[in-house]
């Protein structure tokens, strides 16, 4: 029988929803019958250590979950799962522009557009409260085939056909 592929998880533990986000991560492997390695970094003098360990445990791709630790550096994370040979995905398109492989997430454009229509409704005069809850409607996803090159990673041409954006 095959050995289950690992894949890695870097999260911040200290951020308010870990202990939820990481039962998910954990769940979602389990069902596709993957072994999930956890890496932990808190300040950035911990990313070394992170990328060392899931190195050594092989895992074969990377998600780099959203975090205000991780969002403010995406040149300094790509470039340390490209010199341990890890393939990652993080949520911010930043993160794919920066050199990192692939990016799946909230296009920060239209929430940002959204804020600016609700900022306008509140400054015409409607209460916050009354406003509706609105969950972003657009993620996207962004391919870099140079990262990809890089790595040894192919994608099939559908999912490059399917790609908000791909990085030459």
């Amino acid at each position: 029988m095959p050995k289950a592929a690992a894949l890695g998880f870097l999260e911040n533990p200290t951020n308010s929803n870990a202990g939820a986000i990481r039962k998910e991560a954990q769940a979602a492997a389990h069902a596709f019958g993957q072994k999930l390695v956890i890496a932990e970094a808190v300040v950035e003098s911990d990313f070394d250590t992170a990328f060392s360990t899931l190195e050594r445990q092989r895992v074969e791709a990377l998600l780099i979950r959203s975090d205000f630790l991780f969002n403010d550096r995406p040149q300094q994370l790509a470039a340390l799962a490209a010199r341990h040979k890890l393939p990652p995905i993080h949520p911010l398109r930043e993160f794919a522009m920066a050199g990192g492989l692939m990016s799946y997430g909230t296009s920060l454009t239209e929430a940002l557009r959204e804020v600016g229509v609700y900022a306008g409704r509140i400054l015409k005069g409607e209460t916050p409260a009354d406003l509706p809850v609105q969950q972003s409607a657009k993620v996207e996803l962004v391919i870099n085939l140079k990262a990809a090159t890089a790595l040894g990673v192919t994608f099939p041409l559908w999912l490059l056909g399917r790609a908000d954006e791909v990085i030459e």
